[in-house]
């Protein structure tokens, strides 16, 4: 298939600049996937849909202020450190440089990340980011990546990272000096950190909806998938299965496994909230060949024709075009111009588009 066939378009004033609150107040568009009908509802509604027994599986993992700002230096001895940061550890050099932490290989001091504009950065470069906090490139691939060394380990780097960067929101929403977006760009119930990007299908969910549904009989597990370079990276390529994906760190533990096997073997409904959710179980079950207990890297890419093992209902946002999220999305519809027709719907409705936007329910 194509990359231009899973295009369309979209008023820029439509993309979400920040979230509703209270948050399950956004729009929900229901789609049945067999009838081919669409219905128009709130998310606080997502009750209506969801019935006893069903098993709503969230992904908690929780987004670490990835974004960081340097100056990098050719000779650390050149100007001084301390003339790269003020007394506070805040940069005052106007050369300053964008690095964006991806995540840590497996040393656990050397991480993937991104730059801009990169080509300022050569080998053996260092960047300092803060009067203690500082990082070295030591190589640089050919997809734009690079390997940045730190002194300290992955959790350490994460620390200064929070304490010094900022929380990575999508580049198409326009920050303002006075939004930071720490707790709005975060579900309500993300435990792990790890993410560079949040999974914004679980925006959503309130505590008093989370408690409804339980009230109701419906179910939960989680799983833990840090989102990164894979979820947002354009698709470049002509032919879609020409796209590589990149690989990301999850896991189910075999409470949540057991879970998830229990409601499939007792024909209750698995119903995923987000992409990361679905590419985790999905992706689990097609390398091990059931749903087991599971840590280490997954790198899956679900496209039309796909068959899903797992999941039977999927809540999710409206997504990019030509994106893979927006390939994962009609491969689960199971109709690419049925999908498009939802979007097109969605676009002429005044739907919210993105991360902060409003929410759809496939079943």
């Amino acid at each position: 298939m194509l990359t231009s066939e899973f295009d369309y378009n979209l008023p820029p004033e439509l993309i979400a600049q920040m979230p509703l609150e209270p948050r399950d107040r956004s729009r929900l568009m229901a789609v049945d996937r067999a009838g081919k009908k669409i219905e128009g509802r709130h998310f606080f509604d997502i009750a209506d849909y969801l019935k006893a027994g069903d098993l709503l599986v969230w992904n908690n993992t929780k987004v670490f202020k990835a974004r960081l700002f340097g100056v990098p230096m050719l000779n650390e001895e050149a100007d001084g450190i301390e003339k790269a940061v003020e007394t506070t550890g805040r940069l005052i050099n106007a050369a300053r440089i964008e690095v964006f932490l991806l995540r840590p290989t497996e040393n656990n001091h050397v991480w993937q990340v991104l730059a801009k504009p990169g080509r300022k950065l050569r080998l053996g470069m260092k960047v300092v980011f803060a009067q203690d906090f500082a990082g070295r490139v030591i190589l640089k691939d050919e997809g734009g990546i690079f390997l940045m060394e730190f002194d300290e380990d992955d959790l350490a780097v994460r620390a200064k990272a929070n304490k010094y960067g900022e929380v990575p929101v999508p580049p198409y929403v326009k920050r303002k000096v006075e939004r930071t977006f720490e707790n709005e760009y975060q579900t309500i119930y993300a435990k792990h950190e790890g993410s560079v990007a949040a999974p914004t299908a679980g925006f959503h969910f309130t505590p008093e909806l989370i408690e409804k549904l339980k009230q109701k009989g419906v179910q939960f597990a989680e799983v833990t998938l840090h989102v990164g370079l894979g979820t947002f990276l354009p698709v470049k390529e002509k032919e879609i299965a020409k796209h590589k994906m990149h690989s990301e760190w999850a896991e189910l533990t075999a409470k949540n496994a057991d879970l998830i096997s229990a409601a499939k073997a007792e024909g209750r409904r698995v119903v995923a909230v987000g992409t990361t959710t679905v590419r985790t179980i999905e992706g689990i079950y097609k390398m091990m060949g059931k749903i087991t207990a599971f840590s280490g890297d997954l790198n899956i890419f679900i496209t039309p024709g796909f068959e899903f093992k797992i999941v039977d209902a999927l809540i999710t946002n409206f997504h990019l075009p030509k994106s893979t999220l927006l390939m994962l999305v009609s491969a689960f519809i199971g109709d690419l111009d049925f999908t498009l027709e939802c979007y097109k719907k969605a676009v002429s409705e005044r739907y919210r588009f993105y991360s902060f936007g409003d929410a759809m329910l496939i079943e």
